[in-house]
């Protein structure tokens, strides 16, 4: 029998299997044994081929953790990831297999308070883990210095590039040290990849897993355009306009696994959450309640769908887009297996339109957007599909010809017993039969028909409110010091611009000010607005927010951004970086109330 590599065998010492042990690793995965072993010894560059959920992180994170364990005084490794949410959870990984005060670890991205940043970097750091954008931002105000560090790690390179980034990574690799090692994980190996290697790696080493064909994907792909706030109200409408929806709903955080459960439950769904946090002698029930179809409805997390295989199912939700190509392609082929019709649905937020088209050429085209269905619509859909299992319940079939006839031929339904016989003649007792049995199904059905049901989904149709998506993200003079919460801040929009609260979107607050996107249209008002009355709250395009400058059309990233940013600046004769000590004295107040008035 052929004997295991275990983790001894890579060259771990004790304080890193110690940390390994503790984060329940058993053995290493093949990415981790390729990789390991040529990140602790010796220094060539290495392309690392492997798709998500193959322990990458890990492949990288324990030598980087092993390798810096005192205070250096400099920045020794740059980890940048495509998207925001990957950073997160690259940097808590690496943080997981950290055992003692070092390394020290930031994460900086796009959308969060830059201030925050700045002091967590000007403590001291051993490794960074970034967005390109926020990475270079950093760099340009000298926040950053990577020209000491021994690792340039680029996470899902593939996607990176697709995304528009490659400017980006080129100035980052010229500010970076040219001695150090860099590293490129890739779910795919483009050509694109190749030539990144070529210009900025010199000699390199190519590891791979075994590859593993790909099963054809016979599954109808489409998107949605729904802003976050709305996400289960879609959801809802999905999972109802469906004839018998049995699916996986999957989500990048155990956190988002919890809340959407929770929605659907409250809702009357046969709902379960499946994610790391929960015992494995839990999960096994919930898995056999899933495959039953007691549970018609689970949802989950990447890593703990692992391995799940469950035939029939309807069903694939992406709550949220997938980080990687690879994980969306095996996410939706968990449905549509064996010549039966599978479906699947990615729920995109407006400003995340470009990785739609990301998506597509992974699906080969075949990926489609579509409209959210009216409620109108849904209902309509609901009514007929209860009424009809009512009339089969109850014998009366659309098919005529399978009626109880009695030998006249006329139809009767199936008979009741005595008790429900007896109880019907009280209920129509002096009343209107059919007032009755009208009253009784609007008490069975009336929750479930009730239009409040399925709440608002914004339509992003060309001539919506929000043409084509688009959205601006602005900063505001308003922060909780200021005795102001979410809704206040979305009335005080609605009442300035006459817009619909629903349209003041992804509000982020701080102590000191807010982060706010809104329609293009309305966000440009809002700023004209504020140069015309000293009364009202500061506000600022926030050009160091991911969302500034894209479209569903360009797809690139700040087009624009940073010199508009410039010329603003010069204008104003004031720094736009989206600091406090920006907003004039006379804009701060605890009376929130008082920007209502305006």
């Amino acid at each position: 029998m052929e004997e295991l590599i275990t983790f001894e065998d890579l060259g771990l010492d004790e304080e890193s299997l110690a940390a390994v042990e503790a984060k329940g690793f058993e053995s290493p995965t093949p990415i981790q044994v390729l990789a390991i072993p040529r990140l602790l010894n010796g220094d060539a560059n290495v392309i690392a081929r492997a798709r998500t959920g193959t322990g990458k992180t890990a492949a990288f994170g324990i030598p980087l953790t092993q390798t810096i364990r005192n205070d250096s005084g400099c920045v020794r490794a740059l980890v940048l990831t495509p998207t925001r949410e990957l950073a997160l959870q690259v940097g808590k990984e690496i943080e997981s297999l950290c055992t003692g005060k070092y390394p020290r670890i930031a994460t900086v991205y796009g959308g969060q308070s830059m201030s925050e940043q700045l002091r967590k970097l000007k403590t001291g750091v051993e490794i960074v883990v970034g967005t390109p954008g926020r990475v270079q931002d950093h760099l340009e105000r000298g926040s950053l210095k990577i020209d000491k560090i021994d690792y340039f790690i680029l996470d899902e390179a593939d996607e990176m590039l697709d995304m528009g980034f490659i400017e980006d990574i080129e100035n980052i690799f010229a500010s970076a040290n040219p001695n150090s090692r860099v590293l490129l994980f890739s779910a795919t190996m483009p050509a694109a990849i190749i030539k990144i290697a070529s210009k900025f790696m010199g000699d390199y080493e190519i590891v791979e897993e075994e590859e593993r064909p790909e099963e054809p994907v016979l599954t109808e792909q489409y998107y949605w355009i729904v802003k976050e706030n709305e996400k289960i109200n879609a959801l809802v409408r999905l999972i109802d306009i469906a004839p018998d929806f049995y699916g996986l709903i999957f989500t990048q955080t155990k956190a988002d696994a919890d809340y959407v459960a929770k929605e659907l439950d409250e809702r009357g769904y046969e709902v379960a959450a499946l994610h790391g946090d929960i015992p494995q002698g839990q999960r096994e029930k919930i898995l056999a309640r899933f495959r039953k179809r007691k549970t018609r409805i689970l949802v989950a997390t990447d890593v703990a769908a692992r391995g799940i295989d469950i035939e029939g199912l309807s069903h694939v939700v992406n709550y949220a887009v997938p980080f990687d190509g690879a994980t969306y392609i095996h996410r939706i082929g968990r449905t549509g297996r064996a010549g039966a019709k599978g479906l699947a649905y990615t729920l995109i937020r407006p400003e995340e339109r470009r990785r739609a088209g990301y998506l597509k050429n992974i699906s080969g085209g075949n990926l489609k957007e579509a409209k959210v269905p009216s409620v109108e619509d849904v209902l309509k859909i609901k009514k007929e599909r209860l009424f009809a299992e009512m009339m089969k319940q109850i014998g009366i079939l659309e098919n005529e010809t399978e009626n109880t006839e009695t030998e006249q031929g006329e139809k009767v339904i199936k008979p009741a017993s005595g008790q429900f016989v007896k109880f019907a003649e009280k209920l129509c007792q002096n009343q209107d039969p059919v007032s009755v049995l009208a009253a009784v199904l609007e008490e069975n059905f009336g929750r479930q028909l009730d239009p409040e049901r399925y709440g608002t989904v914004t339509s992003f149709s060309d001539n919506g409110p929000s043409a084509n998506g688009r959205q601006i993200r602005l900063y505001v003079g308003l922060g909780r010091r200021d005795g102001i919460g979410r809704p206040e801040l979305a009335g005080f929009f609605s009442d300035l611009l006459h817009i619909p609260g629903r349209l003041v979107d992804r509000i982020d607050l701080a102590e000191n000010f807010s982060l706010v996107s809104l329609p293009t249209d309305a966000a440009m008002r809002a700023l004209n607005l504020c140069k015309k009355n000293r009364g009202l709250p500061h506000m600022h395009i926030d050009v160091k927010s991911d969302d500034y400058g894209r479209d569903s059309k360009s797809g690139g990233r700040r087009s624009g951004g940073r010199s508009e940013s410039k010329r603003s600046s010069k204008r104003s004769g004031k720094k736009q970086f989206g600091k406090m000590d920006m907003l004039p004295l006379q804009h701060r107040t605890s009376n929130a109330s008082l920007y209502k008035k305006h």
